[in-house]
């Protein structure tokens, strides 16, 4: 393990305002949020996972963390005091972190960084992510299955393949049940912003939308949709059971423990090497709520038929014949999507109206 005798990693962490565990002596593992530990979604999950780290290895690891960390230059000072104070594993945990996790790790080659949602990695930075989208094609297929107005609301955060994967995955999947659905996407250009989240989720239903759909990270959109009545919401990265059954009425849910357990476990056996891991279903990182019982029992039947043809490999969610929005052909009868097209996703599939933003 790589010790550093400046200070104490202990008093080094609370100067820099990091959450501490227990005192630990074997490694240390750090973990960057964007958003607060308690926003209920994205964040709260990865917490989750870290102290999921805690309750496996007890004293042998020590966790760190700084919480509501912005995107670009602060993060990147975060992220570097991290590493100063002898985090031996650093996980950032938002796409904005990518330049600046990689930047911080040519400085502290002797650090292994692990970045979320990224693609950019180098002899000390793995990468690592879900195949969220999955989750996605269930959400739709119950949202088209429900809607009464036929419009579909869309809360989206920032316009990155990630989010315009599950766009596309959702609207294909509502389309498939109910070809008369509209999708209409708000760019919030926030992963956690309660207030403009609600906002979105306000205007969405004051549009008709009486299903509401989130790629952001609080609960807002939820109490937005249960104080106007009649509009059904999917958690989105953790449960969000507070709100069930309505208007909750699934969830997509990031199941980080393992992945971050594993990691610590090779830096402990000095085993860990730089990988890429895109997970969905199948293995477990991406969970599916409990559809409640404002889902009518066939359309559940019907989700959960589809969540197990996921999980086990026979069906894939972006599978053709299926074109781009502008006519032009993408996928023919029965080709599946490459996880390289999924991994640079810029356009929206043929139905989808609006463009997006640049």
């Amino acid at each position: 393990m790589n010790r550093r005798t400046l200070l104490s990693t202990a008093a080094l962490a609370l100067t820099l305002g990091f959450g501490t565990a227990a005192a630990a002596q074997d490694v240390t593992a750090g973990f960057i949020y964007v958003g607060p530990i308690g926003d209920g979604g994205w964040t709260y999950e990865h917490d989750k996972g870290r102290l999921a780290v805690e309750e496996a290895f007890g004293d042998k690891v020590k966790t760190i963390y700084q919480e509501s960390v912005p995107e670009g230059a602060d993060s990147e000072r975060a992220i570097t005091q991290m590493a100063l104070s002898g985090a031996d594993i650093i996980f950032t945990t938002s796409f904005g972190y990518m330049d600046p996790t990689v930047s911080v790790a040519a400085k502290f080659p002797n650090v292994k960084f692990e970045h979320a949602t990224g693609y950019k990695t180098a002899d000390n930075v793995s990468v690592y992510s879900a195949r969220f989208y999955e989750g996605r094609a269930i959400q739709g297929h119950i949202a088209g299955s429900m809607t009464k107005t036929n419009k579909i609301g869309y809360i989206a955060s920032y316009p990155i393949p990630e989010v315009i994967r599950g766009i596309n995955s959702a609207y294909i999947h509502a389309k498939k049940v109910n070809p008369d659905v509209e999708f209409s996407v708000i760019w919030a250009f926030t992963w956690f912003d309660p207030a403009k989240e609600a906002d979105a989720a306000r205007a969405l239903i004051e549009n008709g939308a009486d299903v509401i759909l989130q790629h952001t990270d609080s609960t807002a959109p939820q109490a937005a949709a249960q104080a106007a009545g009649n509009v059904i919401t999917f958690g989105q990265a953790s449960d969000m059971g507070d709100y069930a059954p309505m208007p909750r009425v699934s969830s997509i849910i990031d199941n980080w423990a393992p992945y971050y357990i594993d990691r610590v476990q090779a830096v402990m056996d000095g085993t860990w090497e730089t990988k890429e891991t895109w997970d969905g279903i199948g293995p477990g990182m991406v969970g599916i709520g409990e559809i409640s019982d404002a889902v009518p029992a066939e359309v559940k039947a019907e989700a959960l038929a589809l969540k197990d043809a996921i999980a086990a490999g026979d069906y894939h969610p972006f599978t053709g014949p299926l074109n781009k929005a502008d006519g032009s052909v993408w996928l023919a009868e029965g080709e599946v999507a490459d996880d390289s097209t999924l991994l640079g996703m810029d356009f929206y599939v043929e139905g989808i109206t609006g463009d997006i933003p640049q």
